[in-house]
């Protein structure tokens, strides 16, 4: 699973998890006396879906109890319907209860993420522009949600504050001036850094090609305005749209002819997509 984790700090995130859903065991199951029954289960899509997170989501039975035998039965980023059988489960009865939630749980939200990203994907097809994330994710879950993004066909912008430039509002009003925010990150970062700023006007955008910025950030403008930046700016200048962008509304922005559109929606707003866990009759 190419999420950039390794294996040992997922299965750490995922042992937090089952600790968080049963922090002294699983209290129901626990008295209903399951100690010697087994069960086989399987994830049950119960809607279209593209799939994502089923290696971390069989892995969580694995680390409930070793006994437990789970398997993948769709690759990651498959198209799946509802009825489609995901994968299966067989270990003791116990533990597959105890695994089940936070199983569903993860598998829900990245299958999610990754099927409205595939949507968004498909809108603005045909275009030159890329559809890029942000950092508008679940705490602790950051890594696991920009790898739904690009499951679903999508780009990651930044994965943090430390992998690149991005001079945004706050910056500027502590700098005095886009320029001087511009001179001071060239200054001190040097020549292989790509320097992006952001810009909420016409006079910012100019003043950010003025200031000699590679990548400028077309924060919460109209279609229009942004067809004129991209008409106005110079050869080599990157232009990314932002600001409450939304899939079913891409499609017009992409067409302005700007290099990106960066969605907060993609992580921020998706939907936990329905799959069921379901125990198969013995």
């Amino acid at each position: 699973m190419a999420c950039g984790m390794s294996p040992t700090d997922l299965d750490a995130l995922l042992l937090a998890a089952l600790k968080e859903d049963a922090p002294f065991g699983d209290l129901t199951t626990g008295l209903l006396g399951f100690a010697d029954l087994r069960a086989a289960a399987v994830f049950l899509a119960k809607e279209r879906l593209v799939v994502c997170g089923l290696p971390a989501a069989v892995r969580v039975f694995e680390l409930a109890d070793a006994r437990c035998e789970a398997s993948a039965l769709l690759p990651e980023g498959q198209a799946a319907n509802a009825g489609d059988i995901l994968g299966r489960i067989e270990g003791p009865l116990e533990a597959v209860l105890l695994a089940e939630r936070t199983a569903l749980n993860l598998l829900q939200r990245l299958s999610g993420i990754a099927t409205l990203t595939r949507d968004a994907v498909e809108e603005i097809r045909g275009t030159a522009a890329r559809l890029l994330d942000t950092r508008k994710t679940t705490p602790g879950l950051r890594l696991l949600e920009k790898y739904a993004v690009r499951t679903g066909g999508a780009t990651n912008h930044r994965t943090g504050l430390s992998d690149g430039i991005l001079i945004k509002d706050n910056h500027i009003a502590g700098a005095g001036s886009i320029a001087e925010a511009v001179r001071r990150a060239r200054s001190a970062a040097g020549a292989l850094w790509r320097v992006e700023v952001e810009a909420k006007s016409l006079e910012e955008f100019r003043d950010a090609v003025g200031a000699g910025a590679e990548v400028i950030l077309l924060d919460n403008m109209d279609p229009e305005t942004m067809a004129q930046a991209v008409r106005e700016r110079p050869p080599g200048v990157l232009l990314e749209a932002s600001g409450g962008l939304k899939p079913g509304g891409l499609r017009r922005v992409a067409e302005t002819g700007v290099d990106y559109l960066s969605v907060g929606a993609l992580t921020h707003s998706a939907r936990a997509v329905d799959i069921s866990l379901e125990i198969e009759p013995a």
